[in-house]
């Protein structure tokens, strides 16, 4: 099924991109939750929307990127969470939670998007996590959960 990605999907593309993937993975994942819609012509001029929205949003060169890589791996973020016993947490951190988290830390502003965990975070204590500020810029950052 051919589709048009409307946000950035690891492995995929990135919005406004016309993909074909199978038909099972269009219906059933990729068009609820509003990663991609159906190819049509009509949305052929859809895709020239999302680009120049991308483009507003995205990190333009590989400087920049380098750049903002250098902020966050020389940042300190703290992330006070509700837990039990024993240093489990009530549910996980999200990647919602970390862009915000290292925006309070003084941080560059961060799509929630971008944040890539490997395993879900479900512990306090030092975690790493990714960001993915440009097609070849990954920044790890270290993140320390803690109780609220």
């Amino acid at each position: 099924m051919k589709i048009i990605l409307t946000h950035e999907v690891s492995g995929l593309g990135t919005a406004g991109d016309v993909v074909d993937v199978k038909d099972g993975y269009a219906r059933n994942y990729l068009v609820p939750r509003g990663f991609a819609i159906r190819w049509t012509k009509g949305g052929e001029q859809d895709v020239a929307q999302i680009r120049r929205a991308r483009k507003i949003r995205e990190i333009a060169t590989i400087e920049q990127a380098n750049e903002v890589k250098g902020q966050l791996e020389g940042l300190k973020v703290r992330l006070a969470t509700r837990s039990g016993e024993a240093g489990r947490l009530f549910g996980s951190v999200t990647q919602a939670d970390i862009a915000a988290a290292i925006k309070a830390a003084g941080g560059p502003d961060v799509d929630k998007r971008r944040v890539e965990v490997g395993s879900p975070i479900k512990t306090l204590g030092a975690h790493q996590v990714s960001v993915r500020l440009h097609a070849d810029v990954v920044a790890k950052l270290g993140i320390e959960v803690v109780a609220a």
